[in-house]
């Protein structure tokens, strides 16, 4: 079979996405293309985001590569899936722009994850994806429409009935490869993401070392996928970044739910000409391995710390074992090797204004950045969703957004200044055909 694999143009006017606007690598595309191939089939990652591509631009581009199944995903690369926008829109405006050219229609995500029978009506296609994608991709590759009832962690449309099959999947690191792009889409992602110490020079790119996390935060949606913590090879991974260096890459971000500390990789790192950035909780790092982290050429810390107060971590199930005192200490030490740290904060009912005002000042004299704490947004998917109205169903994500909107009246500088319902941001399905 031949695939297309959609990464649409990315907009967020009037959602309440707090991440970052710039193109990203779609490494879940990078994956299931390899698989793909292994598999003895053709897969051509069209990555509208990074290109630009407008409707027309993009229809033209998938109509030349005549398809048999045409996939899109409804969060702009792995590194979002947990903070994805909640609305359908940009998916649904991709596939309308498509309606008409031949092909299954495909969908992956966060999304298909959580909300199988939901977003399959929105949007239309003929399946979606639980959980992580790329094994599944080839499995629906493998066998004839006929047969995807052998199929686990997929919904699908058996004539008129919407069928969800097994759970969500978790793919086995082991077996994905080192991932290779051509020089074009290296050349253009100019993007260093979560870097702030200094100007962008030369290509950037995002790798994962590792996916998942050994602690279930409530506020953090990997319940469906991106769970179970595991890691890659490591002379896979090594052998990707070389490959991504031999391209003229001077910085890498992890997405790594939770960069471990982890000796064979930084010292490995540390020879490379390579910087990086990752996301952490400085609570697992000793000194040491934080001096090792900086030698190795890390750059950007971007360290959960969400509350400062025990209480408040209690209650967001992070399992901490050290004060906020000792927090504060090991994000200080950080800043003495690593040039930008961050400390992120999000609102907690158990954190006096005045006392945060203080912890922040305090890593602020030390050149640590702390965010004013932000409020939280109950994703489905999250054990904070789960806790208030159990499993999500197929309004899960309308839920969601009209809570937020009902009981926050400010928001993030990253979001729009007054976000939208999902009623007023999604269309209706496009069809199919």
């Amino acid at each position: 079979m031949r695939f297309a694999l959609v990464n649409p143009a990315w907009s967020f006017e009037g959602s309440i996405y707090f991440g970052c606007r710039e193109p990203h690598l779609p490494l879940e595309y990078g994956y299931a293309r390899a698989l793909l191939e292994a598999a003895g089939h053709e897969a051509t990652v069209v990555d509208a985001q990074a290109r630009g591509l407008a409707d027309g631009a993009l229809r033209d581009e998938v109509a030349a590569l005549r398809a048999d199944a045409i996939v899109v995903t409804t969060a702009p690369s792995y590194l979002f899936w947990r903070c994805a926008p909640p609305e359908l829109r940009v998916p649904q405006q991709a596939l309308r722009a498509l309606h008409g050219l031949p092909g299954l229609r495909l969908a992956v995500g966060p999304h298909a994850s959580t909300t199988p029978r939901a977003t399959l009506r929105k949007l239309g296609v003929d399946a979606v994806v639980m959980g992580e994608c790329e094994d599944v991709l080839v499995e629906l590759a493998d066998r004839p429409r006929s047969r995807w009832g052998e199929i686990d962690a997929i919904a699908w449309l058996d004539g008129d009935e919407a069928r969800v099959q097994g759970g969500p999947r978790a793919s086995d690191m082991a077996r994905l490869p080192a991932l290779r792009w051509d020089e074009a889409t290296v050349a253009r992602h100019a993007h260093h993401h979560h870097r702030f110490d200094t100007a962008p020079i030369g290509p950037g790119a995002e790798v994962e070392a590792s996916r998942g996390c050994p602690y279930h935060c409530t506020f953090c949606a990997k319940d469906n996928f991106r769970d179970g913590y595991r890691k890659r090879p490591l002379e896979v991974l090594l052998d990707e970044i070389d490959g991504l260096v031999a391209q003229g890459v001077r910085y890498v971000y992890f997405i790594d739910e939770i960069f471990l500390p982890d000796r064979p990789l930084l010292e490995a790192l540390v020879d490379r000409p390579v910087s990086f950035g990752v996301q952490m909780r400085v609570d697992n790092w000793s000194p040491e391995m934080l001096d090792l982290l900086g030698r190795a050429g890390c750059v950007s810390i971007e360290a959960g710390v969400e509350s400062i107060t025990r209480e408040g971590r209690s209650l967001l199930a992070k399992r901490c074992r050290l004060s906020t005192e000792q927090l504060g200490d090991l994000l200080i030490h950080a800043k003495k090797s690593v040039p930008f740290v961050q400390a992120n904060l999000i609102q907690s009912a158990t954190d006096d204004p005045a006392d945060v005002a203080a912890f922040r000042e305090r890593l602020r004299q030390h050149g640590v950045w702390a965010n004013e704490p932000v409020p939280m947004f109950p994703y489905p998917g999250s054990p904070e969703y789960t806790m208030r109205w159990g499993a999500p169903d197929d309004e899960a994500w309308e839920r969601s957004v009209a809570h937020y909107l009902d009981r926050f009246d400010h928001f993030s500088d990253l979001q729009d200044s007054r976000p939208l319902p999902l009623s007023a941001l999604e269309i209706a399905p496009p069809g199919h055909g």
